[in-house]
């Protein structure tokens, strides 16, 4: 295989940090670009030893330092790196989803008036930095009084700060705490999004795109849960292709990817379906952040990484083996983010507990999300999720069962104090 020696990778956050072996498999060194001066602690962040440089974006001068790597490609490795990677991958003349749909493929206004302009279902919504305009807009706009309305940030992730309300005092409250701090990413608000709420079930479809030829990496059924408006994640169960809605949600977001200018690399789109049919609640340019890339291989004969990484080095090997089709599920499987309800600093984690929950039938990998000194606080989003549990086997009913006993486990993996002043977000 010929191709590319170096690669950038613009905010490697979370998953992002999987691409380095990915590309590393094909002799492939990756440089990071950090997109902006600091760096979030919010989310699990760059992991730098992973990379041959960090290049902390600097504006021309981060062009001309890339210019002299020459490098192969740009891409983005989480949402907040999307409008940088379009931009240098556009100006180094590589291949690019391009800067002209880029706000529609992080800022979800954008993202759904596109849609809404492609004559795809989405929901109804609203932005403004004024919580009373909010409120203005349900009453003469938006849904029916008695219909609950979504709050969120315009660009963030993780149900960040997400809630569901239903009386003009919770829009308030909602739109309050999403303008009295900075993102996931660090990045400070400039307006909140009022959405329609949509009825129905939830799902992911992952993609891996080259030339705009879309694989279609797999769909897994979101369960989730309101917790005082808020919902919280409790597992993911990988579908079959040809289970339903799987064909609708595939040609739903072939669609949307198409609408979004995502023709080259991954994307993650969280998709509900409604009795209207699917409709998308936010697209990512980037991987799954559930992804773990051994229980993808077991379950599924891939991984997004590897994909990814496939489609920019060998296209004509990704065209040929994988562009235009759907996965195939190899055994079933779930991923599980446990909640909890405990508050205080973690003074331990118990190993033995973490052994018992590995030893399970169809456990594959146990992540422990804290360490001693973090603060645990109350589950409200999957931010606050304290563990994850990837999970598959040839019997569901051994799947069940195995995860039902990781969340009558999971308190005991971590013991906690009330130790003042000490931890951060995990």
């Amino acid at each position: 295989m010929t191709g590319p020696v170096t690669g950038v990778v613009v905010d490697a956050y979370t998953t992002g940090n999987l691409l380095p072996a990915a590309f590393a498999a094909h002799g492939v060194r990756l440089v990071h670009v950090q997109a902006g001066r600091t760096v979030s602690t919010a989310l699990p962040g760059p992991d730098l030893a992973r990379f041959a440089e960090n290049i902390v974006h600097d504006g021309v001068a981060t062009l001309a330092r890339l210019r002299a790597l020459a490098p192969g490609f740009v891409i983005a490795g989480q949402d907040s790196g999307v409008a940088l990677a379009d931009r240098l991958s556009e100006e180094l003349g590589l291949p690019t989803n391009g800067t002209a749909l880029s706000a529609a493929r992080w800022d979800k206004y954008v993202m759904g008036e596109r849609l809404r302009a492609r004559g795809l279902h989405c929901a109804r919504q609203f932005r403004s930095a004024d919580p009373a305009d909010l409120i203005r807009w349900r009453k003469e706009s938006g849904p029916d009084a008695d219909q609950p309305v979504v709050v969120k940030p315009v660009a963030s992730a993780g149900t960040d700060r997400v809630r569901v309300c239903r009386t003009e005092a919770e829009i308030e409250a909602a739109a309050a705490t999403v303008l009295a701090g900075p993102d996931v990413y660090g990045r400070p608000p400039a307006e909140v999004l009022v959405q329609s709420y949509l009825e129905g079930t939830e799902y992911i479809v992952d993609t891996v795109s080259r030339d705009g030829a879309h694989f279609f990496c797999g769909v897994w059924r979101y369960h989730k849960r309101l917790v005082a408006g808020r919902p919280v994640y409790d597992r993911d169960t990988l579908l079959a292709p040809d289970e339903e809605p799987v064909p609708a949600l595939l040609d739903y977001v072939g669609t949307v990817l198409d609408a979004l200018g995502i023709r080259h690399g991954s994307a993650h789109a969280e998709v509900i379906v409604t009795p209207r049919g699917p409709a998308l609640v936010e697209i990512g340019a980037r991987m799954n952040g559930n992804m773990n890339p051994g229980l993808h291989r077991l379950c599924l004969g891939h991984d997004q990484a590897a994909l990814t990484a496939l489609a920019y080095l060998a296209p004509e090997e990704f065209h040929a083996r994988w562009a235009a089709r759907v996965y195939r599920r190899l055994r079933p499987a779930v991923v599980c983010n446990t909640a909890t309800e405990r508050s205080g600093v973690v003074t331990r984690v118990d190993t033995e507990t973490i052994r018992r929950i590995e030893g399970l039938p169809s456990v594959h990998a146990v992540a422990p999300k804290l360490a001693p000194g973090d603060r645990m606080r109350p589950t409200t989003d999957l931010l606050s999720s304290p563990l994850r549990v990837f999970l598959t086997h040839e019997d569901s009913a051994v799947l069940d069962r195995d995860v039902r006993t990781v969340r009558a486990l999971a308190d005991r993996v971590y013991e906690i104090g009330d130790v003042a002043g000490v931890g951060g977000v995990a």
